[in-house]
């Protein structure tokens, strides 16, 4: 019997990933708390950049600004990559406040 989460959700890599550097206190079920470092979200999940102790499966808690605390888990790890995906999609006009919150630079936000 394996552990870890047993998604069934189509690839949403393509969905548009805005870039961010917000580094974030994460909460990890087996490890307690984890510094790490996100450089990119989207309404369905973000990426980190400092992801060692972490493998496919693990649940995370993160703390975004608007929509609060939400568990995550790890779709993919690649180096010291690693990508998540939100237990839910974070509506869209929440998540366009969030983006405004972590990327205050209009420049370097993707048109919407």
């Amino acid at each position: 019997m394996s552990a870890g989460a047993n998604l069934s959700v189509t690839d949403l890599r393509r969905a548009a990933r805005h870039p961010v550097d917000y580094p974030v206190i994460v909460e990890h079920f087996a490890h307690g708390d984890l510094n790490l470092h996100v450089s990119n979200i989207s309404a369905h999940g973000f990426m980190v950049d400092d992801a060692e102790k972490l493998s496919r499966g693990d649940r995370v808690i993160i703390r975004l600004p608007i929509v609060g605390r939400i568990e995550a888990y790890v779709i993919w790890t690649r180096d010291n990559r690693a990508g998540f995906q939100f237990e839910r999609i974070i509506r869209l006009d929440d998540f366009m406040d969030i983006i405004d919150t972590l990327q205050p630079n209009p420049r370097l936000r993707r048109n919407r």
